[in-house]
């Protein structure tokens, strides 16, 4: 079976004292991290900006992400279908306002996040990056 594939834009927001700021999408059980689909002709940058604001309302400028990378794993809340995520690192302390399809959002440390359902993008590529990169410059 060919699973289709849904082209996403994600943040790793951390707020520089090793807390990760995580949500949970209305009627789901995983936490991940805010984001959301890219826009046929979107760039993803502008795709994360638009979705930060739109579920957490956060706003920020382009400046603030930096660019960790592409990703490919099984998606969480629909079965069959794969992301293909460009994943970007944002330092803010904002306090999320949930919102449009987030039902909660919260700050977390590495250790208490390892303890949550996560959606296979953050528990198997965005945490490990998080844990060698930022915890071990």
């Amino acid at each position: 079976m060919t699973s289709s594939i849904i082209r996403i834009a994600a943040a790793l927001i951390e707020d520089g004292a090793g807390r990760l700021l995580l949500v949970r999408k209305a009627g789901t059980s995983c936490f991940m991290q805010a984001g959301g689909k890219i826009e046929p002709g979107e760039d993803p940058a502008a795709a994360l900006l638009r979705e930060l604001d739109e579920e957490i309302g956060l706003r920020v400028g382009v400046d603030a992400l930096r660019p960790i990378g592409r990703f490919s794993a099984a998606a969480a809340n629909e079965p069959g279908h794969r992301i293909d995520a460009t994943v970007f690192h944002l330092r803010s302390t904002h306090a999320p306002v949930p919102a449009a399809e987030i039902e909660e959002a919260m700050w977390v440390d590495v250790a208490t996040a390892e303890t949550m359902t996560l959606a296979p993008l953050l528990r198997d590529h965005i945490l490990p990056w998080y844990r060698q990169t930022l915890t071990h410059p």
